[in-house]
């Protein structure tokens, strides 16, 4: 299986073999600003299974971890679409929205639930990394 993720104006996009080896939800403040939303959530891949094209930027900064995150977004339309994360280096993390699809895997783990919405629920989601 072949998913295809793309930002807003269709010039970056990334093929994504097979199923992902977690999706997440990720309540933490910087993910709330990246997104303009009040969570992110990522679709991480075994690395080389991801394949990117188009023109992208990067962003760096570092994570509540302290390790740092890459991101990857359209120079034309400003959509995040993928990032990695020195952290893990063997994935890379794909924004679920850009899929575009409804029927994608749930997320099965919810982080930083320190800053979480009091309104937002994660239903079947696992809760880890409480700060």
């Amino acid at each position: 299986m072949t998913r295809i993720a793309a930002c807003d104006c269709g010039k970056l996009r990334v093929s994504c073999e097979g199923e992902p080896v977690r999706v997440s939800v990720c309540h933490c403040l910087e993910c709330q600003k990246r997104t303009g939303s009040v969570f992110g959530v990522s679709a991480r891949y075994p690395k080389e299974k991801v394949r990117a094209e188009g023109p992208s930027r990067q962003y760096t900064r570092i994570a509540d971890s302290g390790f740092k995150v890459t991101f990857d977004f359209c120079p034309n339309c400003g959509t995040t679409v993928h990032w990695r994360l020195d952290q893990f280096p063997d994935v890379t993390a794909v924004a679920v929205g850009a899929f575009a699809d409804r029927d994608f895997p749930a997320p099965k783990h919810s982080v930083s639930e320190r800053r979480k919405h009091e309104w937002v629920a994660v239903a079947g989601a696992s809760v880890q990394h409480k700060d």
